[in-house]
């Protein structure tokens, strides 16, 4: 059996990661040089274009993701299995608009049942939640099920290695 193309092995890496990655990530993960990376993107950005599929590859900010096209969101909702109630539902509308946000602020928008409703989310694994550095409350983003799921990608302009305090 020969070895997927680069484009392939790029192609799985952004579905499973369910997140935008930039190019230096992806070269890492692939295990290749940059140059081969961006040769290799363009060579899948070119090919998704140029066939109906579900799937397309959206570039911002330099970096690279695996999303379900425009107008096939209804449907595909329709179809997951999520069982969540509205209630939480809402909760996790709340979090998502917000992109991150403090327990404690979640509380006060949704109320004390809020608190079940994380419960819930963290347990099927659809947000996560750190410590704030100061402070006793928690932050609350968004996790990479969330986006696999929901096929919303999380905002491109962004650095996800920064947190407010």
């Amino acid at each position: 059996m020969t070895e997927p193309s680069l484009a392939t092995r790029l192609e799985a890496i952004l579905y499973l990661k369910g997140r935008p990655i930039a190019v230096g990530e992806l070269s890492e993960l692939a295990g290749v040089p940059r140059p081969e990376v961006e040769q290799a993107l363009l060579e899948l950005s070119t090919s998704y274009s140029q066939r109906e599929t579900a799937l397309e590859i959206v570039s911002q900010n330099g970096r690279y993701g695996l999303q379900l096209r425009a107008g096939l969101g209804d449907l595909v909702r329709d179809l997951l299995p999520v069982n969540l109630s509205t209630a939480t539902l809402r909760t996790l509308a709340t979090i998502a608009l917000k992109k991150r946000i403090l327990q404690s602020e979640l509380v006060d928008l949704r109320g004390s049942g809020a608190y079940d409703h994380i419960k819930e989310l963290l347990a099927q694994d659809f947000i996560e939640r750190r410590r704030q550095s100061e402070g006793r409350s928690y932050w609350l983003t968004l996790s990479e099920k969330f986006h696999r799921t929901f096929s919303v990608l999380p905002d491109l302009g962004t650095s996800e290695t920064t947190e407010p305090e």
